[in-house]
């Protein structure tokens, strides 16, 4: 079937389609197109990686738009959106527009119904339908990637609630789910009303086999001789073979899967012994240029870590680093000119990152509630698998699992190898999972009444599956009670039949997409702490220096504002020692450690030691912290407090302006996860703001304490700064510099003398040119302007930019 055969598609794409070298379609396109997906039918692909399973989806989109409709293409992760839109972009040159959208789960996105393909996460186009967006109505196709992911407990029941609301809303909507590794594939499609088109063919041969001895035995019969020496890592044997190993005139890259994060990073620097003998010239030159732009990304220790193994030609990937890093990485790796990755699980979610070959060389990973090395899922292995091989970059691809006896390698291929996906199973009837879907349904209009809810809730995924009804009844009505007893929803059982409706409060957190118990914590906390107030003992606590380059966390110098003498000094926010701040009780630290206390914060973990060490500090700041503080004697209770502790400490470090790659080693963490806590903490406490505003137990003085914390956990500065730093393009870095150069406003911007501003951001005359323009200065040109030595010596020094004690650009946010 040639693409040019197709009719329903906007004028001059099959001729795109042939121009871009798909000459005929392969056989699972081809078979959807018989099923109708060009006609409006719904359709589940269940087809491996790489077998044109995006060009499915296209095909549906754009017939819909051709007829006048409107697409909607989900994808699990917000790299992968940008990854699409920039996919999908090519069909505007027929008129096809495209727009995407991941983040702001409090606006409507009403812009976005002026695109006829949106591109979004579920938890975005699950905040849509809360907020009311109303082009929602007038999708006419819906696609749903990587399906399946309904399976995950985290943000499976997401992706599920959508899909039934978006078909609830227009009967008629053309449904495609898409996905490499489903085990019951015909369950979905009947759940949705689909056709199924299921097939194990791939445009290139994938092989796969284990690894032992100095063999790989594959799955087709073949065995490949791959010696490993006494003392030499297999690993490494096997990347060093597929890189020896020429097709179509060149080696062939690897991606090697490992556990944990620790392990990805020493595999990599085994990895770069192997690249680092087989580049070119101009590879190594190009190297060191990739290696130093993720060596200025960040200025954490990962970075640089990363960017020396990069130098020598491979690379590790893990949610710990910096989005412009990953990028890099992923990039450079799908150009072959990083040739080894040594990844976590993470990688295998979608991201389009083949290699010809694929090492798993981790099949088991801690699980503390299987109480150790647990295996992995069939469906987990099989989507690592599949990033093997990828039309028009290798002739094949081949997985290879690793064993190290006889045994172990009989098991690899009974687990694995030889094994089907698990079947694919709703993990909706949780009532961590139903309580914010519940609302939601309830705010949105879906369900006006207990009977009406159950019937939506009877259009889920759970609902195929499941022939035990009673279990979704019990947890709804316990999630029903909850969410009662809290305010969000109102019940009435005068008339024979139970209506329910949302409060005002309801409403605010269906739309602000929080779990209802986040917003129940964070009331609650506030409501204390303004009730705990009663303008006597209470007072704001401030830090009075940055914390030294040894100091243990946590064990700084703190004084109570209001006891403090009144002389003229600063404390650590800028406000005069004495001058007590507007928010009286209520410290940033106090609630930095509330929002980590809710659902929707993932608290770090407490290592070895950590118990001790948080516990002396819980103690010693125990005035600021918001409620009371559990017993040692309730393990559990108190560890999480403490857990919540290091996590809201670690935020207090960030407002504090403590160095990023202090913070990394600090707590143990990358800057990927230092960007993740401040953006989850500045969106709770964004939300706690929204939400106080309309309690009248909560005062004035506590909505801006929260707005207060959340401006300096956004800009990652201390209060002093808030000004400098809201300015476009200046950022924590930058804010510290100039204000160490006497310029500390938005105001002194506008008027100061352009030769400090010039020398307090380094001599760089765009960036100050833009910094300028972005204040309002009417002429923000650096024309024959000569930096001021005094300032940029001043800045150095105040900032730390001389010692290494300056800020992290991480919190260059603008």
């Amino acid at each position: 079937m040639e693409p040019t055969a197709l009719s329903g598609l906007p004028p001059g794409v099959g001729e795109a389609l042939e121009a871009e070298g798909v000459e005929t379609l392969y056989p699972p396109q081809a078979a959807a197109v018989e099923a109708g997906v060009l006609d409006g039918e719904s359709l589940v692909a269940a087809v491996p990686t790489a077998s044109g399973k995006t060009l499915i989806a296209e095909l549906a989109m754009l017939s819909a738009v051709e007829r006048g409709g409107m697409a909607l293409y989900i994808v699990p992760l917000r790299a992968l959106a940008s990854e699409k839109k920039a996919e999908f972009e090519r069909w505007e040159d027929h008129g096809v527009t495209v727009g995407v959208s991941t983040g702001n789960y409090s606006s409507d996105g009403e812009w976005l119904a002026s695109r006829d393909i949106v591109v979004a996460t579920s938890e975005k186009v699950d905040s849509l339908i809360r907020n009311g967006a109303a082009w929602i109505d007038d999708l006419s196709c819906v696609v749903s990637d990587e399906v399946h992911l309904v399976d995950d407990g985290n943000r499976g029941p997401t992706l599920e609630v959508t899909l039934a609301k978006l078909r609830r809303v227009n009967p008629t909507l053309q449904t495609v789910a898409l996905s490499a590794t489903v085990g019951n594939a015909a369950t979905i499609a009947d759940w949705l009303d689909a056709a199924l088109v299921e097939s194990d063919w791939r445009p290139i041969a994938l092989r796969t086999g284990v690894h032992y001895g100095n063999a790989i035995d594959f799955d087709d019969g073949s065995t490949q001789e791959v010696c490993v020496d006494r003392g030499e890592d297999a690993t490494a044997r096997l990347v060093a073979d597929a890189l020896d190993t020429e097709a179509d005139g060149r080696g062939g890259s690897s991606l090697v899967f490992v556990n944990s994060r620790r392990n990805a990073e020493s595999a990599a620097r085994t990895l770069a012994e192997v690249t680092r003998e087989r580049l070119t010239a101009d590879e190594r030159d190009r190297l060191r240029e990739l290696a130093e732009t993720v060596r200025e990304a960040s200025d954490a220790d990962t970075a640089s870590d990363l960017a020396d193994v990069v130098e020598r030609g491979a690379a590790f990937h893990h949610a710990g680093l910096s989005a412009p890093n990953r990028a890099a990485i992923e990039d450079a790796f799908r150009d072959r000119l990083i040739k080894a990755v040594s990844a976590t699980p993470t990688l295998a979610a979608g991201v389009n990152t083949p290699a010809r070959r694929v090492v798993v060389r981790d099949w088991r990973r801690y699980d503390g509630e299987f109480g150790g090395m647990k295996p992995l899922d069939v469906l987990e292995v099989h989507q690592m698998c599949g990033r093997a091989g990828r039309p028009g970059l290798d002739p094949y691809g081949e997985a290879v699992l690793l064993a190290n006896d006889a045994d172990t390698k009989q098991e690899l291929f009974e687990r694995y190898v030889w094994a089907e996906p698990e079947p694919v199973r709703s993990k909706l009837a949780a009532e961590p999972a139903l309580r914010t879907h519940v609302l939601a349904t309830v705010a949105s209009g879906f369900a006006s009444t207990r009977r009406g809810l159950l019937e939506f809730l009877d259009n889920t995924l759970y609902a195929t599956q499941t022939d035990d009804e009673r279990r979704l009844t019990s947890v709804t009505d316990a999630v029903l009670e909850y969410l009662e007893a809290n305010d969000f929803l109102e019940r009435d059982r005068s008339n024979g039949t139970e209506t329910l409706a949302a409060t005002g409060i309801g409403h605010t957190v269906s739309r602000l997409y929080v779990d209802p118990m986040s917003a129940a914590t964070l009331l609650d906390g506030l409501r204390e702490a303004c009730a705990s107030d009663d303008g006597g003992d209470s007072g704001a606590y401030e830090r009075s220096g940055t914390p030294a380059a040894d100091e243990a966390p946590g064990f700084g110098t703190y004084s109570r504002v209001d006891d403090a003498s009144d002389d003229g000094e600063t404390g650590g926010d800028g406000a005069a020692v004495g001058e007590r701040v507007p928010a009286v009780g209520i410290s940033a630290l106090g609630l930095y450690h509330l929002v980590s206390r809710t659902p929707d914060a993932y608290e770090l973990y407490l290592k070895s030691g950590d118990r001790e060490r948080y516990t002396e500090v819980c103690y010693e700041r125990e005035a600021e912290l918001i409620g009371s503080t559990p017993s040692e004697y309730e393990d559990v209770r108190f560890e999480d407090w403490l857990a919540a502790l290091k996590t809201g400490r670690l935020l207090e470090d960030w407002a504090e302006e403590v160095d990023e790659d202090r913070i990394a080693e600090r707590y143990g963490v990358g800057p990927g996860d230092i960007r993740g806590k401040v953006e989850t903490a500045e969106w709770l406490l964004r939300a706690a703001e929204t939400l106080a505003a309309d309690v009248d137990a909560i005062d004035g003085d506590a909505v801006l304490a929260v707005r207060r914390a959340r401006k300096r956990v956004e800009y990652g500065v201390r209060e002093q700064l808030l000004d400098l730093a809201g300015v476009r393009t200046v950022g924590r870095k930058r804010a510290r510099r100039l204000f160490e150069a006497g310029i500390e406003t938005r105001a002194d911007l506008r008027e100061a003398d352009k030769s400090v501003v010039l020398g307090a951001l380094r001599g760089r005359v765009r960036t100050a040119e833009r910094v300028l323009e972005h204040a309002g200065r009417e002429d923000p040109s650096m024309d024959d302007v000569d930096a001021d030595h005094t300032a940029a010596a001043a800045a150095t020094a105040g900032s730390g930019d001389g010692d290494g004690d300056g800020q992290a650009s991480l919190g260059d946010f603008g």
